[in-house]
């Protein structure tokens, strides 16, 4: 579970619920804010929206389900995969690339496995790498469809909610007579409105950029496979590998690597004293 984003869907809610509850009626006022017209209009209408944009069923349903993606803790993984290449290095440059094919049957990614499969059976570097950026983009535009799916929808709940709230104005208008009633009418039209951002900026917004983070991490983590594959079928140095992977790292996660190597390098020294 993601911890922050558990804790901001929480904190936004709660943040609602106390600026209702805080007024002068305290908590009676929860009883202005539930309107099941304005539901069905603003979550109805947005929702019947995004199933127009849709492919198909299946494909709306996949992009309704990677609201749980958001709420899986993604961890960034490039300081490993990194130190994976170097050791693949290691072998390849002792024992020579057939030596990989025995190592990639124990890899759990299958994308890192593909990549060694191709190195080991020969195929042209260039080749190698246009079947990988080509997979690159296909996963790419597979993550998009859900990022995209959350931020059309961010922009459908506002509109929609401006639809419900001018009905809303529109019945208000043609019973004017109750004057006493204007106010009333008045607060349930603009519920629409209310839902409508509440449903975009508390929900799809966040979930959207979430994704898209998720995604970048993933395809970033790839890319090192990728120019690490290939640097290790040129045949290069492996302490140059992984030099050049490091370039992908932040500072920080450069130096925290480097402490991870220099300590394991002293552990190493140690047990064979």
């Amino acid at each position: 579970m993601d911890i922050t984003t558990l804790v901001g869907l929480i904190a936004c809610g709660g943040f609602v619920f106390l600026g209702i509850v805080t007024g002068n009626e305290g908590f009676a006022a929860l009883g202005h804010f539930g309107d099941v017209v304005s539901v069905f209009i603003t979550l109805g209408g947005s929702m019947a929206c995004m199933i127009m944009q849709a492919k198909s069923f299946p494909e709306y349903l996949g992009c309704m389900k990677s609201f749980g993606i958001a709420l899986k803790k993604q961890e960034s993984n490039e300081a490993e995969v990194i130190g994976n290449i170097v050791n693949l290095s290691n072998v390849a440059r002792k024992e020579g690339l057939l030596a990989l094919e025995e190592m990639a049957n124990n890899l759990e990614d299958e994308f890192l496995k593909k990549g060694i499969m191709l190195v080991v059976d020969g195929t042209d570097p260039e080749l190698v790498r246009n079947i990988m950026e080509t997979e690159l983009g296909a996963i790419g535009a597979r993550h998009s469809e859900k990022v995209n799916y959350w931020a059309n929808w961010a922009g459908m709940g506002p509109a929609w909610g401006m639809i419900g709230t001018l009905v809303g104005l529109v019945n208000m208008l043609y019973n004017m007579e109750d004057m006493s009633a204007i106010g009333p009418n008045m607060a349930v039209a603009l519920l629409t409105t209310l839902y409508g951002s509440l449903l975009a900026n508390w929900i799809c917004v966040p979930i959207s950029f979430k994704l898209k983070m998720f995604n970048e991490m993933e395809l970033n983590t790839k890319s090192i496979m990728v120019e690490g594959l290939l640097s290790i079928q040129a045949g290069e140095n492996p302490r140059v590998i992984e030099e050049k992977l490091k370039s992908f790292l932040s500072p920080a996660e450069r130096e925290s690597m480097g402490e991870e190597g220099n300590n394991g390098a002293g552990a190493a020294e140690g047990g064979e004293a």
